[in-house]
């Protein structure tokens, strides 16, 4: 569902690619991933689009076809995508520390940035530059958002059924308050049996998407049933090892141990990207726990937009956040930083595991008709989810609680979503501009 279109333009690949792409050496791979991992701006699609020029038009290292056919493969994980795009090219260059370097370069740079930036987000929060640039950030998030809605609503609602799907997914988030799990597992759920009976209209969002395998062998690696235990075994163990570290020190009611956890089992949600899983993290941080305020997430969500990288390292700022204002007996920044860090590790090892374990089995998965239904309805699900997230930051960004109605947020969410429509404003010039209108308004008005 979430970059179709993009695939289409991408089977319009230059005729002369070859039909034998050259593996590079480690160290070259390994330059690639550095840079990538600095310059992945503009969320999954740009970052996916920056993977196919680099890897398939310029350096040529794989073929169209099999990066399609890991494209595919990667967009049937929960997770963010583009990471686990990284990891799988990776791995079938390199193997597993191909995979290993891959994906750690491609999230390592954002969540060095995202952590400086919370830093300061948390000691100068309330300096009148720092409130004044906010005051521009949060109005972008929301033309974000709104865009991301007519970008992901126009690929994945293809019929009235899958309008009517995300029409009812976004009724029940927000008037039912139905938990956003049980709202994809509904989707998912419905998919798996339409497809039954309507095929044609539950086959529609992955149609036509799936590119056989190249020249590109697996190159003798085969899912055996002892290969799997190895590697369930040993990432289930990485996995955990710091989460069970920080409960045996520090408690396991203390703030660390409960991120561990909590974000564990959000890694396991994330079907349909950070815009998806955001609503359900807000309700749970902010309302259930008390990690952190609306206006905090907001704030998150708008400095993760200006670091190259996965946007779902929003959740490395939740952690951040929460460790900083619930230390226990740590000075806040030692438990701001070790939050930040149990979050980033629950959040994005999964990703390993997933891609490890499925890469040898992705002809099969990309084959099942009962899974694409399934994905095909998430998909449309997602679309309702990502509304009620765009109506939930609006109210907290325009209409605040015991404050007067931003108007000059609505004014700026207008422009920058016309720019971003009309225009093709990229996400990082957005960001740009809207924290200097935010500097500008306190310069000149005396307002942040």
């Amino acid at each position: 569902m979430r970059i179709e279109a993009r695939e289409n333009e991408w089977r319009m690949a230059p005729a002369d690619a070859p039909a034998n792409p050259v593996t590079p050496s480690f160290s070259e791979a390994l330059r690639f991933w550095a840079k990538l991992g600095l310059i992945s701006f503009g969320g999954p699609a740009g970052q996916i689009a920056i993977m196919h020029e680099e890897l398939v038009e310029k350096k040529r290292w794989v073929s169209e076809e099999r990066f399609l056919h890991a494209l595919n493969f990667c967009m049937l994980l929960p997770g963010p995508e583009a990471q686990q795009l990284a990891i799988y090219i990776g791995w079938l260059l390199h193997r597993a520390w191909g995979g290993i370097v891959a994906g750690a370069l491609f999230v390592l740079p954002s969540a060095v940035i995202l952590w400086a930036l919370a830093f300061a987000y948390m000691a100068l929060g309330d300096q009148p530059a720092a409130v004044a640039i906010l005051a521009g950030l949060q109005p972008a998030v929301i033309a974000i958002v709104a865009a991301a809605i007519l970008r992901i609503g126009g690929k994945a609602l293809k019929n009235g059924v899958l309008w009517m799907v995300a029409g009812l997914s976004f009724l029940a988030l927000f008037f039912g308050k139905i938990p956003f799990p049980y709202v994809i597992a509904a989707a998912g759920l419905v998919g798996v049996v339409g497809v039954r009976f309507r095929p044609a209209i539950f086959v529609v969002a992955r149609a036509q998407t799936s590119a056989p395998s190249d020249s590109i062998p697996a190159r003798g690696v085969h899912g055996t049933p002892i290969r799997a235990l190895k590697i369930m075994g040993l990432c289930l163990g990485l996995w955990s090892l710091p989460i069970v570290a920080v409960g045996v020190w520090l408690g396991w009611d203390g703030i660390l141990f409960r991120e561990g956890i909590f974000f564990s089992k959000t890694a396991l949600l994330t079907f349909g990207g950070a815009y998806a899983i955001l609503p359900f993290v807000a309700q749970k941080a902010v309302l259930d726990y008390g990690w952190l305020t609306a206006n905090q997430m907001l704030a998150g969500l708008a400095l993760a937009e200006t670091t190259p990288g996965p946007l779902i390292m929003v959740l490395q700022f939740v952690g951040f956040v929460a460790g900083w204002q619930h230390p226990g007996p740590l000075d806040p920044l030692v438990a701001a930083t070790l939050g930040a860090a149990v979050t980033t590790w629950a959040t994005f090892l999964p990703s390993f595991l997933f891609v490890f374990l499925g890469a040898p089995h992705m002809e099969r998965l990309r084959e099942n008709r009962s899974l694409q239904a399934a994905l095909a309805v998430v998909s449309a699900a997602v679309v309702g989810v990502i509304l009620n997230l765009a109506v939930w930051f609006g109210f907290h960004v325009l209409a605040p609680v015991n404050q007067p109605f931003n108007w000059f947020g609505l004014v700026l969410a207008g422009l920058l979503f016309a720019g971003m429509k009309f225009f093709r404003w990229s996400v990082l010039l957005v960001i740009v501009g809207a924290a200097l209108c935010g500097v500008a308004r306190w310069l000149f008005l005396g307002a942040g």
